[in-house]
C-alpha cells in the first residue's frame, strides 16, 4: 500500500476540468500505450522472496481462504484483506482514497464499474505482468469486460450469466411447460396468474442489471466507448424497444410484478410462493437457497426463454474483475496474487465450490467439482452446469458507459421508477437517454446518438 503519491482522479485531459459521479473527466494518459516492457522472471522470484504486505479490498465470503493459499505458497508475503462493505460503498472509498494517495494495492472492481477506473489511471494495466496471453483461458465475454482501450486493467474473477430459476409445483399447478421462448413465456405467464394467482416473476426498476441482461441477450448494444472520449448511446434501436415493448406489455396487463428486488419484502414474496420464476444470474441458485429456504426441493433451472430457439443467447448480471491499483508500490507482488486468485485451480474451484462464486476461468467451470455439483435443493440438479452452458451463450462486444454510477442512479429516477409504477416505459426511456447525453456532454465527453 503505497502512501504518498496521488493519482489524479480528476480531469486529465485538457478538454474538461469537471469532476464525473464515479469517474474522472476523459483521458487518454497510457490507455493507448501498447509499448510494454514485460517484468522479467527474474523480477517476480525477487519480489516474491522479500518480505512484503499488500492490502486487498474485497467483499468475497471467506476470501481470507484464498488469501491463506497464496500465503502459504509465498510465506514472505502478507495479504491484509480490507471488507469495505460491498461494491458501491467500496468504490466511493477508493476514489476518496485515490484523491489522498492512500491506496489498497488490490481491489475487486464490478466489470460494468472498471470502465471509470481505467478512464482515470486508477488501475493498472496489466500486460508487462505476463497476463496477456491468458485470454484463452476465461470466458469471453469475461475477458472482454477487463481487455480494452490496448490494456488487460484487471482479470476476471466471476461472472453473472443470466437463467431461469422455475418452481416446479406452480408451473405444474397452472399445467404450463417451461417456455423456451418469450412468446411462450407470456403464454405461461398469462396460465399461471389465471390458475394459481401467482406473477411468473418479478421486473424490479431499483436495478438496471435484469432489464440490460434482457438487451444484452436480444442483441442490443445501447453503450459504446472509444476509451478515449467518445461515448455512443443507442436506445431507440429495434432490439431495444423491442424489450421494452415486451416486458411494457406483461406490465399492463399484470402478469409480472414490478417490485424491488433483494429487499425483505421480494424475500418474502419469493418464499411464499408469489413469483413462480426469477430471471436471475449464476449467483442466484446459491442466493436462493438461503432466501427460500422453506421451498427446498420445488426449484430447477434452465436457461432464460429465447428471441430465436435456434440461436441460444443471454447476458450477464454481475460478475467482477480484480486489479492492481496503479499506485501499489508493491506491483509485481500485487500482479502474482491477482493471478494467483483467478487462475490458480485449487484457489477457483474453492471459491466456486465452497464459496459459490461462478468462476470465469473455463478449466473450474469445466471441472466436474463445479459442473457435476449436485445441489439437495434443486432435487440433485447440476445446476452450475446449466449456467456454465449459459455462459457460453453471452455475447462478448458489450460495452458499459465510463460513468456507470450515474447512469446507475438515472435509471432509478427514470425507466426504473416507470418500471415500479406501471407507468409509460418508453417516455422514460426516452428521458433516460436524454439524461445520459446531458452528462455526458457535461463531463467534456462526446456524445453520439444513433
Amino acid at each position: 500500500m503505497r502512501r504518498g503519491t496521488v493519482l489524479t482522479f480528476g480531469a486529465l485531459a485538457a478538454t474538461s476540468a469537471m469532476m464525473l459521479v464515479g469517474c474522472g473527466a476523459p483521458s487518454t494518459s497510457g490507455a493507448t500505450d501498447t509499448t510494454v516492457e514485460p517484468v522479467s522472471q527474474a523480477d517476480i522470484d525477487k519480489a516474491l522472496d522479500t518480505p512484503t504486505t499488500i492490502e486487498f479490498w474485497s467483499w468475497v465470503p471467506d476470501i481470507q481462504n484464498q488469501i491463506d493459499m497464496f500465503e502459504d505458497l509465498h510465506p514472505n508475503i502478507t495479504v491484509k484483506l480490507s471488507n469495505q462493505g460491498g461494491a458501491t460503498a467500496q468504490y466511493q472509498k477508493l476514489r476518496a482514497a485515490t484523491k489522498s494517495g492512500d491506496v489498497p494495492d488490490v481491489v475487486q472492481i464490478e466489470y460494468s464499474f472498471l470502465p471509470s477506473f481505467v478512464l482515470t489511471d486508477s488501475v493498472l494495466d496489466l500486460r508487462p505482468y505476463g497476463v496477456a496471453d491468458l485470454s484463452d483461458q476465461f470466458v469471453d465475454s469475461a475477458w472482454t469486460s477487463v481487455a480494452m482501450n490496448d490494456g488487460v486493467w484487471g482479470l476476471p474473477q466471476d461472472l453473472g450469466p443470466t437463467g431461469q430459476l422455475y418452481r416446479t409445483d406452480i408451473f405444474e399447478k397452472a399445467g404450463v411447460e417451461v417456455p423456451d421462448t418469450w412468446d411462450e413465456y407470456a403464454e405461461a405467464a398469462q396460465k399461471i396468474k389465471d390458475e394459481t394467482g401467482a406473477y411468473i416473476s418479478d421486473l424490479p426498476g431499483n436495478s438496471f442489471s435484469p432489464i440490460l441482461a434482457l438487451l444484452w441477450q436480444n442483441g442490443a448494444r445501447p453503450f459504446q466507448f472509444d476509451g478515449d472520449k467518445t461515448v455512443t448511446i443507442d436506445l431507440e434501436s429495434e432490439k431495444v424497444t423491442d424489450v421494452i415493448d415486451y416486458w411494457d406489455n406483461l406490465i399492463r396487463r399484470d402478469l409480472v410484478d414490478t417490485a424491488p428486488q433483494l429487499d425483505d419484502n421480494w424475500y418474502q414474496s419469493v418464499a411464499s410462493g408469489k413469483y413462480a420464476s426469477w430471471l436471475a444470474a449464476a449467483w442466484g441458485p446459491t442466493f436462493l437457497q438461503g432466501t427460500a429456504a422453506d421451498t427446498a426441493g420445488l426449484w430447477q433451472a434452465s436457461p432464460m426463454p429465447q428471441w430465436d430457439a435456434s440461436a441460444p443467447a443471454s447476458g450477464n448480471q454481475g460478475g467482477s474483475a480484480v486489479a492492481v491499483t496503479s499506485d501499489s508500490d508493491a506491483k509485481i507482488v500485487a500482479a502474482e496474487f491477482v493471478k494467483f486468485l483467478t487462475t490458480d485451480q485449487k484457489s477457483t474451484g474453492t471459491l466456486a465450490t465452497e464459496q459459490f462464486i461462478f468462476p470465469s476461468l473455463k478449466a473450474t467451470l469445466d471441472s466436474s467439482d463445479v459442473r457435476d455439483q449436485e445441489l439437495d435443493f434443486y432435487n440433485g440438479q447440476k445446476v452450475n452446469g446449466v449456467f456454465a452452458d449459459i455462459s457460453e451463450t453471452v455475447a462478448a462486444d458489450w460495452q458499459w458507459l465510463p460513468y456507470n454510477d450515474f447512469a446507475s442512479s438515472s435509471f432509478k429516477e427514470t425507466l426504473g421508477a416507470a418500471i415500479t409504477e406501471k407507468g409509460d416505459l418508453r417516455a422514460a426511456l426516452e428521458e433516460w437517454k436524454t439524461e445520459l447525453v446531458e452528462y455526458g456532454e457535461s463531463q467534456g465527453f462526446t456524445v453520439v446518438t444513433e
